[in-house]
């Protein structure tokens, strides 16, 4: 959730399983590599009106683990038009100067199928060929794309909460760059992976969820989304230094519908940001990222607080309904060998966006007594228990909210990262 209104989306128990037709997943990346950072593409609204044309775009990804060669995947699932990829270095950040700077030593041109540039069709991803570039566990990547047409944004991950620069010109390999704007999305990336060969990177957990897990309300560029933090967490553990955290947050983003805002209404011009509901995006989100080996869930708060503010009031959602969702994701996850953590739905009392009433929240409270006694998922995160005020327990803590009485701050990302059972990996 960004601080318009976001919100997870929820759909009739009728269409349930018809959303989880497998969608096209993105192997490509091979068994020998490791997802290291994601973030998943949604549409652009009509009223987004970007634009590039002989243009670059540098871009920076924060990586969780290492390896000594890389992939990235490009996407262009939500254009209608080709896109049109004339150039593409990777490079470390430089470590002085300013942001917009590469470490030149490390330039790598990124190729396909050989060749420097590529083109995809409507609709598709691909990845990249291997790129003999090392890179550094909790270090940034440096991503520079040059478009030579006229190509709208049209695939976008909405909410980077980190700066990246556009430029005239091709100068994807350029030491430093003048920006003619900044932006703090990412476009037309989904993913990087690294080379498990190299015997840094072993496996990938994957957090699929909403805007707390997108990182809203944390500090720009300063990669503090509890996902991040986990992926801390991690490398300062001998055994399991190796596994990656790749972040499957989309700011709005449902368990069970798609973004549907009422036709005139105000969320028109934002809500096509949210994403294809969870259950739809599960197999490319979760599925498709190289090397997963267990997934997160922490998805449910927008579609209890959406209805009426950006989605139909008809949208309203039973906690038999989330639960019918939960199970769907629980049986792709174990279909495919993967562990499913379950995360209880944090508090929004007293929430400046108008999501709270009383009734929610009993949907809340029962969904929540599901996911810790159910025993349905492998393990139960209680981000519940962790962000809620002991004297209000329908508030958050007032020194984890972000302000906004949803979403948690730093402090309160650091205490959901920390959490987070790290035994059960082993």
């Amino acid at each position: 959730m960004r601080r318009k209104p976001r919100a997870l989306l929820g759909i009739p128990l009728g269409l349930l399983v018809a959303v989880l037709a497998p969608a096209p997943a993105a192997h490509a990346s091979a068994d020998t590599y490791v997802g290291t950072w994601a973030a998943p593409p949604t549409a652009a609204p009509a009223a987004d009106s970007t634009v590039y044309e002989d243009q670059t775009l540098r871009q920076t990804v924060h990586l969780s683990v290492a390896g000594d060669s890389l992939r990235v995947r490009f996407t262009n699932e939500f254009g209608t038009s080709p896109l049109t990829i004339g150039e593409v270095h990777a490079a470390r950040p430089a470590a002085q100067g300013p942001a917009t700077a590469v470490d030149p030593g490390t330039d790598r041109v990124v190729r396909f199928d050989g060749r420097p540039s590529a083109t995809l069709a409507p609709g598709t991803q691909r990845w990249s060929d291997p790129v003999a570039l090392p890179t550094t566990a909790g270090g940034d990547l440096v991503i520079s794309m040059y478009l030579p047409q006229r190509t709208p944004g049209s695939t976008v991950h909405s909410a980077a909460y980190q700066h990246n620069f556009v430029a005239a010109g091709d100068v994807t390999g350029a030491p430093d760059l003048t920006p003619v704007s900044t932006a703090t999305s990412w476009h037309f990336l989904s993913g990087v992976s690294v080379d498990r060969r190299a015997g840094t990177a072993d496996s990938s957990v994957v957090t699929l969820g909403d805007s707390i897990t997108d990182g809203e309300h944390t500090t720009l560029d300063a990669d503090q989304r509890w996902p991040d933090l986990l992926a801390e967490r991690l490398r300062r553990d001998g055994g399991l230094a190796g596994t990656g955290v790749v972040n499957a947050g989309i700011g709005g983003n449902r368990l069970l519908r798609d973004p549907d805002p009422e036709p005139g209404s105000a969320a028109e011009s934002f809500a096509a940001y949210f994403g294809e509901s969870a259950l739809k995006r599960f197999d490319r989100d979760v599925l498709g990222q190289p090397g997963a080996r267990a997934v997160t869930v922490l998805l449910g708060v927008n579609d209890l607080g959406q209805p009426g503010i950006a989605a139909p009031a008809s949208d309203e959602v039973t906690a038999e309904e989330l639960i019918a969702g939960y199970r769907q994701l629980i049986e792709r996850a174990h279909e495919h060998g993967l562990k499913i953590y379950g995360a209880t739905i944090t508090p929004f009392a007293g929430d400046t966006i108008g999501y709270f009433t009383p009734r929610r929240e009993a949907v809340r409270q029962q969904v929540n007594d599901w996911i810790r006694t159910s025993g349905a998922f492998d393990t139960v995160l209680d981000f519940d228990a962790v962000l809620r005020d002991p004297a209000r327990p329908d508030h958050l803590l007032p020194a984890y909210d972000g302000g906004d009485g949803l979403h948690p701050n730093d402090a309160g990302m650091a205490a959901m990262a920390r959490a987070f059972p790290l035994d059960s990996l082993r």
